[in-house]
């Protein structure tokens, strides 16, 4: 068994503006300027969606590498519904996530539609986030102890 441990780091900058870190790449959270944040970056929601396709898009090149598939490009076009009055606090009787997830995948590949499907469904049995969206995760939360000051400590 390999094990990997992946990290996030994630501060606050001012309002809805989250700056985070993962290894050395810097990607910026925010919501719409609608939604009260200035549109500096995608939304948690759409963040969830571009790990999904970055990881269907990954997998699916590892895999027609490894089976040597003639597979030239991935497309990859997520989308789903959830109902925003739950996470304003509005509806305390709905879940706060997707009512389902739509993943269309466009293979650019001299493959009939039988191995498109075959490879897309071995795709989704090997993806991480594909697995932990199908598949209950337990999640740990914690407050620290520590001061906000003495956290993080992004610089600018």
């Amino acid at each position: 068994m390999a094990i990997k441990t992946v990290s996030v780091d994630a501060v606050q900058i001012s309002g809805f503006k989250i700056e985070t870190r993962s290894r050395q790449h810097v990607a910026i959270v925010d919501q719409p300027v609608t939604g009260g944040g200035t549109d500096a970056g995608p939304t948690p929601l759409e963040y969830l969606f571009v790990s999904l396709a970055g990881c269907i898009i990954t997998i699916g090149h590892i895999i027609a590498k490894q089976r040597r598939l003639p597979v030239r490009k991935i497309e990859v076009h997520v989308e789903g519904e959830l109902d925003t009055d739950v996470l304003m606090g509005k509806n305390v009787e709905a879940r706060a996530g997707f009512s389902g997830i739509r993943v269309h995948v466009n293979f650019d590949a001299d493959m009939t539609q039988e191995e498109k499907e075959q490879l897309l469904r071995e795709i989704d049995a090997r993806c991480p986030i594909s697995d932990n969206i199908h598949n209950l995760t337990p999640i740990e939360l914690i407050v620290e102890r520590r001061p906000v000051n003495e956290s993080v400590g992004f610089s600018n």
